[in-house]
């Protein structure tokens, strides 16, 4: 990592401040995955086009992240089975500045992804939960008002740690997410599968305005491959579910962390 923390300390840094006009709440995504022994190549070619987000002088964040789903899965099902429209729901926690979000992600028949959050006074969510900010919610009103389900029929279901570092183009039309040190918890067995190897890289723009990025990822050889953390996590921690179509897409993340595990032995 300390390989890794030298490449972002070259780059100009961008401030949560800077960062309020880069929200890009409704968009279009690319996802990726890479090894990350990628990495370090990907921010030396990255360090000229992009800004690393900087907060109480870190570069990069520890995220923790509780999904809710209802008793049968509808949100997981849903994207499996391949429905255009589907939404997520979860509350989500910056740990190291101790913020916290109850966020509703919503995507169209259009590919585009919308997202709705209001702040909550900590990562506890009850029905009463009062969200803070511009306008205040009941948790249960967002829920319903936002999503097509009501608070009483979901409840917490996969648990996601990950280190984050975030870049943000020099035009400030698109921000790029890249999530290592992943890790997935089934709140209800307690089941733990850890993915230290693979890199989830997510670029976020308003459309399909021109990016760097995509020239980046040809460059190193890295296709676009659509993965949710949510259902890759339910997918590996929950053996019950049905998963069919995943499983091209674990395969193909387990063959990056066993192929990077080995380069790390030899």
């Amino acid at each position: 990592m300390s390989c890794i923390t030298d490449k972002l300390q070259q780059f100009e840094p961008i401030s949560l401040a800077e960062m309020e006009g880069v929200k890009l709440m409704n968009r279009v995504d690319t996802k990726f995955v890479m090894p990350a022994s990628l990495l370090p190549e990907l921010l030396a070619l990255a360090q000229t086009s992009y800004f690393v987000q900087q907060a109480a002088g870190k570069r990069t964040g520890d995220y923790d992240t509780v999904y809710y789903d209802t008793e049968d899965l509808d949100m997981y099902i849903r994207h499996h089975d391949r429905q255009l429209v589907r939404q997520k729901i979860r509350v989500r926690t910056y740990v190291e500045s101790e913020l916290f979000f109850l966020e509703i992600k919503r995507k169209n028949n259009k590919g585009r992804t919308k997202k709705k959050r209001i702040s909550l006074p900590s990562a506890t969510l009850t029905a009463d939960t009062v969200g803070q900010g511009k306008q205040t919610w009941r948790a249960d009103e967002f829920i319903a008002a936002k999503s097509r389900y009501r608070f009483e029929q979901i409840s917490p279901r996969l648990r996601t740690t990950f280190t984050r570092i975030t870049l943000v183009n020099k035009a400030k039309t698109e921000r790029l997410t890249i999530d290592t040190l992943l890790t997935f918890t089934n709140i209800r067995s307690g089941a733990t599968v850890s993915y230290p190897e693979p890199v989830i890289v997510e670029l976020k723009r308003d459309g399909n305005v021109a990016s760097p990025m995509i020239g980046i990822m040809q460059q190193l050889r890295i296709k676009p491959l659509k993965v949710s953390k949510y259902c890759i996590g339910t997918a590996l921690t929950t053996p019950e579910v049905k998963k069919n179509r995943f499983k091209a897409k674990i395969r193909m993340i387990e063959k990056i962390a066993n192929h990077q595990s080995q380069n790390s032995k030899s």
